[in-house]
């Protein structure tokens, strides 16, 4: 069929179109087309809408949507159909009634059609969418009705359950239930032609088109259909009125009269089965004169199939079953009873309903009373053989493992046994039989066989047999209620047989020494049921709570039972009515024999033969029969009668269950070795029952005095909690003193023998901590268990026992008597209101709570035992607190417990996990108050309160902190304070494990305010201070310590782990949402003003981490400027805090106060403060007068004459004080400002005082080394090296233009002399401080002087490093052509890349950096005559110091990198020890680079082949796969960048003074050595990339592809671009996009052009060398130079450019007529670059050195290549 694109018939110049077709249909017809099966004309019942053109006249009251959803309802799939009665339904919904009433006359056969679709979403769907039809047409469904209810009644009995609901809610909604039989009396010959159509006439094939539809689909839709059909007759009979019944009876006898509707019956599949019996049911009931004339196909068809047993079908064929007999009189005539239907019966019986005995069962009493006599006859054997059978049912598979089948099975056995028994009643012989074989043969067996049947005792069985005894007993007259008939003496000889019987069965259980205890146990518990069936009906009907019960009246008569029409409603028997007023149970005496007979019976056993076992059975019968007559059977047996009746008079005035108690029970308990008591406590409550109070209470006594094991007491008093009865009969013995002195003694043996052994484990033990657990927390009505008295000696008594742990080493032995103690008192606390009222309960919970709040390693505590104390201490806490009347009061558990804490926070040093554990304690505690008391509790703030500190004792523990936060600010210039009495020891200090007490105490605040979270965020800041008005002295004091923890880095870290702490608890902000800014901002200003210090620097970074520099708030702080003058210490650090938030005018003020006291200098002692706030106002870019500078200036000039101390010109700085110090470098940086912002302005004279001054400072930093331990003396150093740089950057950086204006003598005087003394003195200064301070980890170690100084030497000319007076420094046996200084230089600074100080590190780099390019020229002088040696290949080492450091490197990162994999990115702790190894490897492969690059051709090979041989080039690259990170983004990118940066892309900054972003440097290093040594060592990294492993090698690559390549690539050819290299003859041009150069050569008439392409993973891959155009030249030699300019370009290390030259060059060799090497076919060497000069004898060819000794050395001969002769 058409294809778009298949070749058309010649002249047909249009596609078909079967819209055109059917207009030419129309026109030539006149008439609209017909379609298949269907007529032309146009009639009620259309089918389908026609969409040719020219029907407008049919479809015009069709809606166009409606005429699609239509359309799609014929398609073939079945989604598109679903989809569409969707949008139908949709559009019924939503459209106006008279567009859906235009659907009408086509719905009829779409819905005939689609109703019984396949797929059962699509029949739910089409109901569901006629039901929104019509709720929209409603009576005008009417003229359609008779073709749609067919289909619809099939509908309604889909056999998917959705579908069939959805179409009766659409049938329901049409009519109402008065409406619908009429509705069907008007379609009834409609509907029965569609049902008797589906069941006489169709097939699987007629239903379905077999070309279409699957075999498989065919036959579901056709058993579908049959069974809706069957279902369907039974639905429109059940709906129908009487007299349209009738009028249906011949139709329907033409459907019975069929054979193949009673095939039906046996069809293979179980839905139509039942589907059919379903129907037979229905014409039983509604049609029963057509069921009697068609009796003889019917009663077989029905009788006979009681052994199908599918779930479906046996439920329906028991129904059809009892309808048969019901209304078939004469239906056994037609059926051969006893060899058709009973062995059929039987075996089903015996198999317990093949697992359908709910649906069977309930059936077999009505079945039993429609039974004729000729059926039942010989009555003994039938009822024998039903009996037998259902009894065996008992024991099939179903029945043993499912509980409901099997009583369902008892229920009916014993309804039919009562039946059985009513039925026979009479005195004659047969039915005495019969009675007799019900009671021996049936009834007791089944008894019998549930004694050894847990599941059949756990049933209705007692239950049933009980009532059946009571109704026995009422027709026996034994009841006062009971009936009067003429069977009394039947039922009274049936009692007595049946307790003869039960008594025999239950006297050979229990009559043995070796008796089953479950069979004892079983007979216990039938008895039990017999004398309590109240509380098994109870406990029946518990169970039945949600299951649907069927209830029916009870009927005096148990026949009566069967309804008239003989279906009986199931579970009638069992489901008596729960609201009886009394459950009765048996009262014949022949009970209570039977009960003592037991009784005596085991007494005997246990006296005689100990038996446990009947001794536990005795206790079982004791519990159900506590009579006197019981127990003065016991005592009769024990004390038997003598002369005269003595004895029997004796127990007559005594109560007989006491006596009992005292002369066997107590003799039972008091037996050594007894495990199990429970039994005999039990006996003991029994007993009890007959006993007064009085009596009770003795007793009880008795026992407490006979030193029995106290699980057996504590089994009696949980027996005497058991209910409120038997706890008023023990009460004076519970509160009694016999048991409180036991308890209490038993408490302190517990305690005493847990603190000296640790036997606390055992069993008795258990028991014991468990009766004092029960007797301290059990309470009957808000009253204690034992007297007040004794229950507070106890607490006392536990509470001494777990003080006394404390302060033991040995606590962990003791901690099961502490987790027994634990237990107690949370049982305690939890259980008991009010506990918390006794002093003795506060101070163990006090206890309690110290013991959460210490450290392990302190308590020797297991993890599970502090668990078990913390969940004491909050049960607690809520019980203490949960009154409101509770306050903090002296003595009192809180308060308590925060001067505790409060002394462990004071006096005591605590490390990191003490004061976590300490913390976390408290914080249980705050969060336990807030979650009993509400918002406004005072408990709460009076807790915190007495855990705050005062003023004193906050500023005592303050002044303890270290002062080394003062270094850090000082050296950074924030901070320009002083230190008393500076010493070594100070700075020398380094915290161990214990915090300070300040620290601590912030900690544990600052979470107890943020848990409590005292101001929510309705509050007004007014209201803060009335809440807490100390809070905001916490929170400037936590502030205060972050700070101080920020100012000394964090380090050493035990610090860095306080400060994780705080973090974790969000604490390391601060508390700013507690406490308003004003308030916050003026308490630290305050502090400020008063102390200086770290107050001033915790202010500064408030206002900054806040954004508060603009903030009107912090400019009120100051009234006036002139507040702050004149400056002391602490307002000098304050000044310096807010000069920069300061108006214009404050610091203009400032300026001229400042000014005025410089001037004035020889009437002001505080010339510093005066300068310093001058600095700090100039560093806050104040406008100051030129004049007012040259006066300062001035006067400082006239200080160097006048106060020449003052500026400590070769003075021991060690003598020096801080203040002098101080106003030293204030004036450095005086005049470093003066150099950076008017160097114009200042003269010859002041030029030459700056510059003077500044070398004379620099020479006393030299000679002062020693003295750098001390902070101060760093300062002046790190000043000294400021001034430098600033006037290195001066000279260097400003234009000539400003320098013009200069002196005409200072740049030269600069240049000249300047510059030379100042790195004479200042090039070996890094390593005299290093060699002074060798430990880089030492608190005094002078890191900020290294810092600066690095930085200074980074402005070094490299003149002065070539001509450097470094003491000279030489190695012995150390090869090198270097110049003497130049030696001394790297084997000088060489050895510092190692050294642990990144600021030297970096600045050793850069030094070396200068001089790297000039070391070349050194190995290039004398090694002219090495390129002809006879070697293999000459190589040639790098400078030797810089390779030994490179050696010992390589192994320290073969050591730290060794258990990372290639591709692993090993992440390195920022300036650790590994950091610095790391870094000075990756720093001297970077100079190793930066030499190698510099380095001419020649040399370059000889140097690539010595790293060849020592494998390090290999080691590196192994190393960087290991440092470069799998994704090396550049970090701080914005969303907005348009292409990614990475660490390849951005080029490396090692800053020396760099503090940012560390963490990054070494990834990015690593990236920065890997891109250069895959640019200038390209054929090396090939090499080691070919020989690596594949995993190895394909990470390499991979990485290299997506970052490397497209860089390196975009370089070469920028170079290639950009290049200036010229070539006579060659011209060379690139092409970006396609990453190809192009080189063409010509000379004279020869052109040869190359095609030079890069591959993806350049340079891991090899260039490819294509052929351009050639003129000229021979095949062979073409090849030859394409060969050897790949060859260039693979082997050698570098540019494309570079090995252009190199293939150039040899190319002019060649037509200068040197001939090739005929082993390499170059005239070059492709390595050492020589040309062919060692000549063979024979043939004279000439061939390299190199490839000539390659050659021997891989053939093993010493011959010519060419000639084969010997080589000589």
């Amino acid at each position: 069929m058409g294809g778009k694109n298949k070749q058309r018939t010649k002249g047909n110049v249009r596609p078909s179109s079967s819209g055109r077709a059917a207009e030419v249909l129309t026109r030539e017809g006149g008439v609209i087309p017909g379609f298949v099966g269907f007529d032309t004309t146009v009639t009620s019942e259309l089918s389908y809408v026609p969409a040719v053109h020219g029907a407008e006249e049919i479809d015009n009251l069709v809606d166009a949507d409606f005429r699609l959803v239509l359309r799609k309802l014929s398609k073939r799939d079945g989604v598109t159909r679903l989809k569409a009665v969707q949008d139908f339904g949709s559009m019924c919904q939503e459209r106006d009634a008279e567009d859906v009433k235009g659907v009408l006359p086509y719905w009829p056969r779409i819905y005939c059609k689609i109703s019984v679709d396949h797929d059962r979403r699509i029949r739910e769907a089409t109901q569901q969418a006629f039901q929104q039809l019509v709720l929209k047409v409603r009576r005008n469904l009417a003229p359609f009705l008779k073709s749609l209810m067919g289909h619809w009644i099939l509908s309604q009995c889909d056999t998917y359950t959705p579908a069939a609901s959805a179409a009766c809610q659409a049938f329901n909604a049409a009519f109402t239930p008065s409406k619908q039989p009429e509705a069907l009396s008007f379609c009834k010959e409609e509907i029965l032609n569609v049902l008797q159509d589906t069941l006489l006439k169709e097939t699987a094939d007629t239903l379905s088109d077999p070309q279409s539809v699957t075999e498989e689909e065919r036959e579901g839709k056709y058993v579908r259909l049959l069974t809706s059909s069957l279902l369907g007759v039974k639905r429109l009979l059940s709906l129908l009125l009487q007299d349209d019944r009738t009028a249906l009876e011949p139709r329907l006898a033409h459907l019975v009269n069929s054979g193949k509707f009673w095939k039906y019956s046996k069809h293979k599949t179980p839905q139509v089965r039942g589907a059919f019996f379903e129907m037979v049911c229905a014409l039983c009931e509604f049609t029963p004169d057509l069921v009697q004339a068609e009796a003889a196909r019917l009663c077989p068809a029905v009788l006979l199939s009681i052994d199908d047993t599918d779930p479906v079908v046996l439920p329906p064929v028991w129904e059809a079953v009892l309808h048969v007999v019901s209304t078939i009189p004469d239906c056994w005539t037609h059926v051969h009873a006893k060899k058709g239907f009973l062995p059929k019966l039987w075996a089903l019986l015996k198999e317990g309903g093949k697992g359908m005995g709910k649906a069977l069962h309930p059936n077999l009493m009505p079945l039993l009373s429609k039974l004729p006599q000729e059926v039942t006859d010989p009555a003994l054997d039938f009822y024998t053989t039903f009996f037998t059978s259902c009894i065996q049912g008992l024991s099939s598979e179903r029945a043993g493992t499912s509980p409901s089948e099997s009583a369902v099975i008892v229920i009916s056995v014993v309804e039919c046994l009562r039946y059985c028994i009513l039925q026979h009643t009479e005195e004659e012989a047969d039915q005495k039989k019969i009675r007799t074989m019900v009671i021996s043969q049936q009834l007791l067996p089944l008894l019998e066989m549930s004694l050894r049947n847990p599941s059949l005792q756990s049933g209705p069985l007692f239950l049933l047999v009980t009532e059946m005894l009571v109704s026995w007993e009422k027709r026996a007259g034994l009841h006062r209620a009971g009936e009067a008939n003429g069977s009394k003496d039947v039922f009274q000889g049936l009692l007595a047989d049946f307790w003869e019987g039960l008594g025999l069965l239950f006297v050979g259980y229990a009559d043995n020494e070796e008796a089953d205890v479950k069979a004892l146990e079983g007979v216990a518990t039938l008895l039990k049921v017999m004398r309590y069936p109240e509380r098994v009906k109870r406990k029946h009907a518990q169970k039945k709570k949600f299951v649907k019960i069927g209830f029916c009246n009870p009927a005096d008569d148990e026949t009566a039972e069967v309804e008239e029409d003989g279906v009986e409603k199931p579970e009638q028997t069992v489901s008596e009515p729960l609201n009886e007023k009394a459950f009765e149970f048996p009262q014949t005496q022949h009970f209570e024999d039977v009960v003592c007979q037991l009784a005596q019976l085991c007494l005997v056993h246990v006296n005689e033969r100990k038996s446990e076992r009947h001794l536990v059975f005795l206790s079982l019968l004791l519990r159900s029969f506590h009579t006197p007559r019981v127990f003065s059977t016991l005592v009769e047996l024990d004390h038997p009668i003598t002369e005269d009746g003595e004895q029997k008079d004796k127990v007559k005035t005594k109560n007989a269950a006491m006596q009992f108690l005292l002369e066997q029970v107590v003799l039972w308990l008091a037996e050594e070795g007894r495990s199990d008591s429970e039994h005999l406590v039990e006996m003991v409550f029994s007993s009890l029952y007959c006993c007064s109070l009085q009596e009770s209470t003795r007793v009880l006594n008795h026992i407490t005095t006979m030193d029995l094991q106290w699980g057996i007491i504590l089994q009696i008093i949980q027996r005497a909690c058991a209910d409120t009865e038997t706890l008023k009969s023990c009460r004076d013995w519970l509160k009694g003193s016999v048991l409180g002195e036991k308890l209490l003694s038993l408490t302190e043996e517990l305690c005493h023998g847990g603190c000296t052994s640790a036997c606390a484990t055992s069993s008795t033990s258990n028991h014991s901590w468990m009766l004092i657990s029960l007797v301290l927390s059990q309470h009957h009505n808000n009253e204690p268990l034992i007297g007040e008295v004794y229950m507070e000696k106890i607490l006392d008594k536990l509470h001494a026992t777990l003080s006394e742990t404390k302060g033991l080493s040995d606590a962990g032995n003791m901690e099961p008597l502490i987790s027994f103690i634990c237990d107690v008192a949370f049982t305690f606390f939890s259980a008991v209101q009010d506990c918390l009222l006794l002093v003795s309960a506060e101070e163990l919970l006090l206890t309690v709570f110290q013991l959460t709040a210490q450290d392990q390693t302190h308590t020797l505590l297991s993890d599970s035992l502090l668990k078990k104390l913390q969940k004491v201490n909050v049960a607690g806490v809520q019980s203490l607190v949960q009154h409101s009347e509770y306050e903090v009061k002296k003595g009192g558990f809180l308060h308590s417990a925060a001067l505790w804490v409060s002394n462990q926070l004071l006096t005591v040093s605590l490390d990191i996990k003490s004061l976590q554990v300490l913390v976390l304690a408290v914080q249980c505690l705050v969060e336990t108050i807030i979650s009993v008391c509400d918002q406004d509790s005072p408990v709460l703030v009076q807790f915190f309160n007495q855990l705050t500190p005062s003023l004193s004792e906050w500023t005592r523990i303050r002044q303890a902190v270290p002062a080394q936060w003062v270094k850090t600010p000082l050296l950074s210039g924030r901070y320009k304070g002083v230190c008393e009495k500076p010493s070594i020891e100070i700075w020398k200090f380094r915290l161990s494990t214990k915090l300070p007490a300040h620290l601590c105490v912030c900690a544990l605040l600052g979470r107890v305010a943020q848990t409590a979270a005292f101001v929510t965020h309705d509050q007004k800041e007014e209201e803060c201070p009335s809440r807490l008005p100390s809070l905001k002295y916490t929170v400037s004091e936590l502030l205060y310590a972050l700070q101080w923890c920020k100012e000394v880095e964090y380090s050493p870290a035990i610090v860095s782990a306080y400060h994780s702490l705080l973090t974790d608890w969000e604490l390391s902000e601060g508390l700013h949402s507690q406490v308003s800014i004003k308030n916050l901002l003026q308490t630290l200003y305050s502090r400020s003003v008063e102390d200086g210090g770290l107050w001033s620097l915790t202010l500064q970074n408030y206002i900054h981490t806040n954004n508060l520099a603009d903030a009107h708030s912090v400019r009120k702080l100051c009234s006036s400027a002139d507040s702050l003058f004149p400056v002391s210490q602490s307002k000098l650090s304050t000044l310096q805090v807010l000069c920069p938030t300061m108006t214009k005018e404050d610091r203009e003020t400032l300026v001229a106060l400042a000014t005025a006291g410089i001037i004035n200098w020889q009437e002001n002692d505080d010339v510093y403060g005066c300068l310093a706030t001058l600095l700090c106002c100039l560093k806050a870019q104040t406008q100051v007068e030129e004049e007012v500078l040259q006066a300062i200036l001035a006067t400082v000039m006239e200080w160097r004459n006048s106060k020449e101390d003052w500026f400590l010109f070769g003075s021991n700085l060690s003598e020096a004080t801080a203040e002098q110090l101080n106003r030293t470098v204030e004036m450095m940086r005086y005049l470093s400002w003066l150099v950076t912002h008017c160097p114009i302005m200042l003269g010859g004279s002041q030029w030459d005082f700056l510059l003077c001054s500044m070398l004379a400072w620099l020479e006393t930093s030299c000679e002062n080394v020693s003295s750098l331990w001390n902070p101060w003396v760093q300062l002046f150093v790190c000043e000294t090296a400021t001034l430098i740089v600033k006037l290195n950057q001066f000279f260097t950086s400003s234009p000539p233009q400003l320098l013009e204006k200069l002196p005409s003598e200072l740049t030269g005087e600069w240049t000249d002399f300047f510059i030379e003394g100042i790195y004479n003195l200042l090039l070996p200064l890094p390593i005299t401080i290093t060699d002074a301070f060798t430990e880089p980890d030492d608190p005094v170690f002078p890191l900020a002087v290294l810092q600066s100084v690095g930085v200074a030497l980074t402005y070094v000319p490299v003149q002065q490093l070539q001509q450097n007076s470094l003491p000279p420094r030489f190695i012995a046996d150390q090869n090198t052509n270097l110049p003497e200084p130049l030696q001394t230089l790297l084997n000088t600074f060489c050895p510092r890349l190692l050294f642990k100080a990144r600021p030297l590190q970096i600045t050793v780099y850069h030094l070396l950096e200068k001089v790297m390019p000039q070391l070349p020229e050194c190995d290039g002088e004398g090694d002219n005559s090495k390129s002809d040696d006879d070697r293999d290949e000459p190589c040639l080492s790098p400078p030797a110091s810089l390779m030994a450091v490179l050696s010992t490197c390589e192994e320290l990162c073969d050591s730290i990198l060794a258990g990372v994999q290639v591709g692993e990115f090993a992440v390195v702790q920022p300036l650790s020890v590994e950091y610095s190894c790391i870094l000075g490897y990756l720093l001297a492969w970077k100079l190793l680079l930066t030499f190698f690059k510099s380095s001419p051709s020649h040399l370059r090979a000889h140097y690539a082949q010595y790293l060849k041989r020592s494998c390090s080039l290999n080691k590196l690259l192994l190393h960087l796969f290991k440092l470069m990170p799998e994704n090396p983004i550049y970090p701080g990118q914005g969303a907005e960048t348009k292409e990614t940066k990475t660490f390849f892309t951005e080029s490396l900054s090692l800053s020396v003074d760099k503090n940012v972003s560390v963490e990054w440097e070494l990834p990015h290093l690593a990236c920065s050595v890997y891109y250069s040594t895959v640019q200038d060592l390209p054929a090396m990294v090939r090499l080691w990339w070919n020989s690596q492993e594949k995993r190895v090698s394909a990470a390499a690559e991979k990485f290299t592809i997506k970052y490397v390549s497209p860089v390196l690539s975009a370089q070469e050819i920028s170079s290639v671009h950009s290049s200036t290299q010229m070539f006579d003859s060659m011209t060379v041009k690139a092409r970006s996009a396609a990453r190809e150069v192009i080189a063409t050569y010509s000379v004279d008439d020869i052109f040869i052009e190359l095609v030079i392409q890069l591959p993806p993973n350049y340079p891991l891959g090899s260039i490819t060398v294509e052929s351009g155009r050639r003129v000229g030249v021979a095949v062979q030699q073409w090849r030859n130079w394409m060969l050897q300019l790949s060859t260039y370009l693979t082997h050698q290390n570098g540019s494309i450019m570079e090995g252009l030259a190199l293939w150039k060059n040899n190319v002019d060799k060649r037509f200068e007529g040197i001939e090739d090497c005929m082993i390499c076919f170059s005239v070059i060497h492709g390595s050492n670059y020589s040309l062919p000069k060692k000549a063979c004898r024979t043939c004279k060819k000439k061939f390299h050195s190199a490839c000539l000794y390659k050659w021997f050395t891989s053939s093993n001969k010493s011959t010519c290549p060419l000639c084969r002769e010997t080589f000589f």
